[in-house]
């Protein structure tokens, strides 16, 4: 009798119910991830084909920084800059600027492609802006 006077307070304590135990993601968070994931990648597809670069390299990892920073005006090498970490995202933020520069479009927008990528890719992709190539230097 001690015994069961000595455990009865730890399984009101028990972290794990069986009968609801957690199963994982369901079937419809996957497809809206998928849905999501196609969606972007077919904006950045648009947006290299715009800019006369392959689309296909948004497929392929480490290429398609290559390619990003091709598109935006920047050198090859800046691709090794973005292996370091926490400068990447400085890189990433000033690459993308330049390429919306080049689509014409305002710094807000860069905003909206760092912050919510998966809207503002297929926005400039498949939206009316046209790349327009190397913006003149100011001085």
């Amino acid at each position: 009798m001690t015994s069961l006077l000595h455990y009865t307070p730890y399984l009101f304590l028990a972290q794990t119910d069986y009968e609801t135990e957690n199963k994982g993601v369901g079937p419809v968070l996957w497809i809206i991830y998928c849905a999501v994931l196609i969606l972007t990648i077919a904006g950045m597809w648009r947006v290299f084909t715009k800019a006369g670069q392959p689309g296909w390299a948004v497929l392929i990892p480490i290429f398609n920084l290559y390619v990003l920073c091709k598109a935006a005006g920047r050198p090859g090498w800046w691709v090794i800059l973005m292996l370091i970490p926490l400068i990447n995202l400085l890189v990433l933020i000033i690459i993308q600027l330049r390429l919306v520069e080049r689509f014409g479009k305002n710094d807000l927008f860069t905003l909206g492609l760092v912050l919510l990528p998966f809207i503002f890719w297929p926005i400039l992709g498949f939206g009316s802006a046209q790349y327009q190539g190397a913006q003149p230097a100011t001085v």
